[in-house]
């Protein structure tokens, strides 16, 4: 039987310089009243900070061997304009480094008129089944 591939191989795989980007139509369930997070009807920065999650994701995910997937632990971004429904937004995020298992990226976020936000952004890689083994016993109350 084949041993599974190692994380430490695969992030040798990853590069600074790797891109991955996510676009969006910004619609009513997009805006800050609808999650909760203020009262203009346009888009919430929670909605643009999983947007630059996704263009993470876009970027390294699919390198990742079976049994693998990254988590995010790390946001450092700004929110500096807003968009209105209707309008696209893209994000993208740029490998600059890895480190171990944590892979970082600089992200923005830019609507079709200007840039509307960015920063840094973190994931570790982690065996999902240790991962959920961690929390069921949290579930259960173990330590």
């Amino acid at each position: 039987m084949a041993s599974p591939a190692r994380v430490s191989s695969v992030l040798s795989r990853i590069a600074p310089g790797m891109t991955g980007s996510a676009t969006l139509v910004v619609a009513p369930e997009h805006t800050a009243p609808f999650v909760g997070s203020g009262r203009i009807a346009v888009l919430a920065t929670p909605v643009m900070i999983n947007l630059i999650e996704a263009a993470a994701l876009a970027a390294i995910e699919h390198l990742l061997p079976a049994g693998h997937q990254s988590l995010g632990t790390h946001l450092d971004v700004s929110h500096v304009a807003a968009t209105p429904v209707g309008l696209r937004v893209t994000a993208t995020a740029e490998v600059t480094g890895v480190e171990g298992r944590t892979v970082t990226f600089r992200v923005e976020a830019r609507d079709e008129i200007e840039v509307i936000g960015g920063g840094t952004h973190q994931r570790v890689v982690v065996s999902v089944a240790r991962f959920d083994e961690r929390v069921q016993r949290k579930v259960r109350g173990e330590a």
